[in-house]
């Protein structure tokens, strides 16, 4: 039976270097651009467009506007079907001649703005602070609601805690690597964290977990029946015997990524992108790094009890 727990000093090794490759990557964003990450209008602020064509136009013609004024940093998103022509488009602040010039190159370059339907607005970044805080309570209070969980759930399992720490490890490092991408891809691609950041880090945060508990799962259930294995074993037996469903799960999802990041708009890839990138990480942290973890914190207790007997 190939052991993969045994060789968990290396995954930590490979963990380790890449979380600390996206730290390095939040210091260079930081001395850059003077924040770890980039931040898009939802927390600088700026103008919010919405835009209604007579006739149908193309979101590369609409970036190609606000770019040749400056504003090459603006989200333009479609809203509702494509017959409506309506468009969503945020940028920096404008000025209002600058909006009008802007509206006056839409008309010639793109289609005719109904000037009866538009819509222009300042955008506060106290809406995107309060999202930021949201959502950083949400993935403390979801952690203690999985800590509390797990342990309950594995309450006939030696030393349950052990498992739901290990669950938030994981997904703490899930949420790591998503972002070390994020922000490297910010200085790469020019990628900023709007609001579908969040909802890809929320998501990608339910991935790992919902992985790593079908491992634990299997683990509970294999303790009785292998009562003369050393515990190292059973995880490594329960790892190889949930691996399979693990990919052909994800497999699914991730055929699915990849088709709208290759021919998805502009907009949706870096959302996209990092769910991708966080799956891949919810399902090598639940296997290499999860597991592993429970198997190290009960070898070293197996060894105090040893010295202890001794």
């Amino acid at each position: 039976m190939f052991n993969i727990v045994e060789k968990r000093r290396w995954y930590f090794i490979g963990s380790g270097t890449v979380v600390l490759l996206g730290i390095a990557a939040m210091l260079f964003s930081l001395v850059r651009f003077g924040a770890p990450v980039r931040m898009s209008i939802d927390f600088t602020g700026g103008s919010l467009f919405v835009l209604h064509f007579d006739r149908p136009g193309e979101e590369a013609a609409i970036r190609a506007v606000f770019a040749a004024h400056g504003l090459d940093e603006a989200i333009v998103q479609r809203l509702g079907a494509p017959e409506e022509n309506a468009w969503q488009v945020r940028t920096r602040e404008a000025a209002p001649e600058q909006v009008q010039a802007i509206l006056a190159d839409l008309d010639a370059q793109v289609a005719p703005v109904n000037r009866d339907l538009l819509t222009y607005e300042a955008v506060s970044p106290i809406v995107g602070g309060e999202v930021t805080r949201a959502a950083g309570m949400a993935v403390a209070v979801a952690s203690v609601i999985i800590l509390a969980f797990i342990w309950w759930s594995f309450r006939r399992v030696p030393h349950a805690f052990r498992y739901g720490a290990a669950a938030i490890i994981g997904m703490l490092h899930d949420i790591l690597v998503a972002l070390g991408f994020y922000v490297l891809m910010g200085i790469l691609q020019g990628w900023e964290v709007d609001a579908l950041f969040l909802t890809a880090i929320l998501t990608v945060s339910g991935f790992s977990v919902q992985d790593t508990i079908v491992v634990f799962d299997r683990i509970r259930e294999n303790l009785p029946r292998y009562r003369g294995e050393s515990f190292g074993r059973v995880a490594n037996r329960s790892i190889l015997e949930t691996i399979h469903r693990s990919l052909a799960t994800q497999l699914n999802a991730i055929f699915v990524m990849v088709a709208i990041i290759l021919f998805g708009g502009e907009t949706i890839r870096p959302f996209i992108s990092t769910m991708l990138v966080g799956m891949l990480s919810g399902t090598y942290s639940s296997i290499f790094i999860a597991v592993p973890l429970v198997v190290m914190w009960e070898r070293r207790r197996e060894r105090r009890t040893a010295a202890a007997v001794a």
